[in-house]
C-alpha cells in the first residue's frame, strides 16, 4: 500500500487546524503520517495538535521556529518524513475523503513524479463552495504556469520524496508564489506532474489573505520570471493575458480600487484577446464583473465579489 507523509506548516491556526486534521483522519486511504511543523505559534495551535495526536499516533508535532512556511515544508519533507510520497497541506485547508486513494492510484505508475487535483474555494465551510479550479488536459508546462497556475495552492501538491528533494525544495526567500516558483523549477527539470480530474482540496479563501497583496504578488512574479528564464522560457502573449485576467479577478475580491479590476482586464485584452477569452466563460464573466464594479454601490459590489 502506498504510504504518504503529509506536511502541514502551522502558525497561529487554532481556528482551522482541527478541521484540517479531521480531513486526514477521514481519508479512505489510511496509510499516512501527518507532520505538523509549527513555526512559533502563540495561540492554542500546538495544544490542539497535541491533544489530537494523543489519540492518533499518525499525527506528529515538530518545531521549526520563526523560519516561515516554505522552510517548514522543506524541513518536514526533507528531515522528518519517513514515506516515499510527500503531500502538502496548509493548516486552514481541508481535503476530500478520497484524495489519498486517488493519489495512490496515480502513483502506482512509477513514471509519475507528482500529481494534483481540482480545488474548490470556500469561505466558511466546504459546503458553501461554488467556484472550482480547472484541471488542464495537457501536461504542465512553464508557459501554462506563467498564465494561471492550475495547481493553485501548496495544499494541492503531492510528490515523490526523492523528486522533491532533487528540486531543492521551496524558495525560502519568497512569501508569495513560492509554490509557483517551485513548480516552474520542477517542470523545467523534467518532472512529470499529472493533473487528476477529481476534487481533492477545499481551499479557504480570504480577501485579506496573502494572495490579496497584489504589489507583493507582482514582485514575486518577477522572481518567478527569472526562474523561468533560467530554463529558457518566457511568458507568451496568451499566458500574460491569462495572468492579467487572474489579477482582475483577485482585484475584484479586494473591493478597494473600483477601477483596478477593469485596468487588469483591459491590459489582458490588449495583450491577447484570444488569451483573455481562452476560457470564454471565465473571460466574459471577469470582464462583465470588472465593468460593473465602478457603477455598483460599494456594499453590493462587496457582497458580490468578496
Amino acid at each position: 500500500m502506498t504510504k504518504f507523509s503529509i506536511i502541514v506548516p502551522c502558525f497561529n491556526a487554532e481556528q482551522t487546524i482541527s478541521a484540517t486534521l479531521k480531513g486526514f483522519q477521514a481519508q479512505t486511504h489510511a496509510d499516512w503520517e501527518a507532520i505538523i511543523v509549527d513555526d512559533g505559534s502563540s495561540d492554542a495551535s500546538c495544544d490542539i495538535v497535541q491533544k489530537i495526536a494523543r489519540r492518533d499516533d499518525r499525527i506528529k508535532l515538530v518545531f521549526n521556529l520563526g523560519k516561515g512556511p516554505s522552510a517548514a515544508r522543506n524541513y518536514g519533507a526533507m528531515n522528518v518524513a519517513r514515506n516515499e510520497i510527500i503531500a502538502f497541506c496548509d493548516a486552514d485547508d481541508i481535503w476530500t475523503e478520497t484524495k489519498l486513494e486517488t493519489l495512490a492510484n496515480a502513483f502506482s505508475n512509477p513514471k509519475t513524479h507528482g500529481a494534483f487535483g481540482q480545488i474548490a474555494f470556500f469561505n466558511d465551510t466546504p459546503s458553501d463552495a461554488s467556484v472550482y479550479s480547472t484541471v488542464p488536459q495537457a501536461q504542465l508546462s512553464i508557459d501554462m504556469l506563467l498564465g494561471e497556475n492550475p495547481v493553485c495552492t501548496c495544499s494541492n501538491i503531492t510528490m515523490r520524496r526523492d523528486a522533491f528533494v532533487a528540486t531543492g525544495g521551496f524558495s525560502t526567500k519568497l512569501v508569495h508564489n513560492e509554490d509557483l516558483d517551485w513548480l516552474v523549477r520542477a517542470v523545467g527539470q523534467g518532472l512529470r506532474i499529472k493533473g487528476l480530474h477529481q476534487l481533492h482540496t477545499y481551499y479557504r479563501t480570504s480577501p485579506r489573505g496573502l494572495s490579496s497583496d497584489l504589489a507583493a504578488m507582482e514582485r514575486s512574479r518577477q522572481e518567478v520570471l527569472k526562474t523561468a528564464a533560467s530554463f529558457g522560457a518566457m511568458p507568451s502573449a496568451t499566458s500574460n493575458a491569462i495572468y492579467n485576467r487572474y489579477l482582475s479577478r483577485r482585484a475584484l475580491r479586494m473591493s478597494e480600487d473600483r477601477f483596478l479590476p477593469l485596468r487588469f482586464a483591459f491590459a489582458g485584452m490588449r495583450i491577447s484577446p484570444a488569451g483573455f477569452f481562452s476560457s470564454p466563460r471565465r473571460g466574459a464573466l471577469t470582464l462583465l464583473a470588472a465593468l460593473s464594479v465602478p457603477v455598483l454601490p460599494r456594499p453590493i459590489a462587496r457582497r458580490l465579489f468578496t
